[in-house]
C-alpha cells in the first residue's frame, strides 16, 4: 500500500473510532444497552461495522461472540453495507399468495445479485422481510422503507427505473 493510501486508510479509522466513541459515551455501559446502542450504530452507517462490534465489546465487556449472536438474530440489524436504495420484498403469507415470489424474482433478474447481496456500485442491495404490516395492500415491496402496495412487475420496473 502507497503511503498516501496507508494515511487515508488511517484518517478513516480514527473518524470511525471518534463517531463511535460519541455514540457509546451517550449511554451507560450497562449490558442492557446493547440493542440501543447497536440501533444508533445501524441507524448511522446502515450496517454495523466489525470496528463497533469491537468497541462495544470493550465497552459493555460482552464477548463479541454475545453481540454477533444479537445482531445475527434479529432482522433489522445487518453486517454489510446496503445500497442507496434498500429493497425489501415481503414473503409473508398474505404477500406470497398474492404473487410476492414473482416481484423476488424479477428484481435479482434485473439487478443480476441474489438475496442479501448489493449491486457492485452500490446503488441498490436486496433483502426480504416476513411480514410489514400491510397484508390488506399484498404485494408489497419497499424501498429505503417506503411502501410500495398492490405490486405487480410493472410497478416493480418502474420504481427501479426511476431510481436508475
Amino acid at each position: 500500500m502507497e503511503e498516501s493510501e496507508n494515511k487515508n486508510c488511517s484518517c478513516i479509522d480514527k473518524k470511525l473510532e471518534k463517531e463511535l466513541k460519541e455514540i457509546l459515551e451517550k449511554y451507560t455501559n450497562s449490558k442492557d444497552n446493547l440493542i440501543t446502542i447497536l440501533n444508533e450504530v445501524q441507524m448511522k452507517y446502515g450496517y454495523i461495522p466489525q470496528i463497533a462490534q469491537s468497541k462495544i465489546s470493550e465497552y459493555l465487556q460482552i464477548p463479541m461472540a454475545e453481540i454477533y449472536g444479537v445482531i445475527t438474530f434479529y432482522s433489522r440489524f445487518t453486517l454489510k453495507p446496503k445500497g442507496k436504495y434498500a429493497i425489501s420484498v415481503c414473503l409473508g403469507t398474505a404477500c406470497f399468495v398474492n404473487g410476492s415470489e414473482k416481484i423476488m424474482e424479477r428484481l435479482k433478474q434485473r439487478l443480476n445479485i441474489e438475496e442479501g447481496e448489493t449491486t457492485p456500485d452500490g446503488k441498490f442491495s436486496i433483502d426480504s422481510t416476513r411480514c410489514v404490516g400491510a397484508c390488506g395492500i399484498a404485494p408489497v415491496f419497499t424501498v429505503n422503507g417506503e411502501v410500495y402496495g398492490k405490486a405487480t412487475v410493472k410497478k416493480l420496473d418502474e420504481v427501479l427505473d426511476s431510481l436508475q
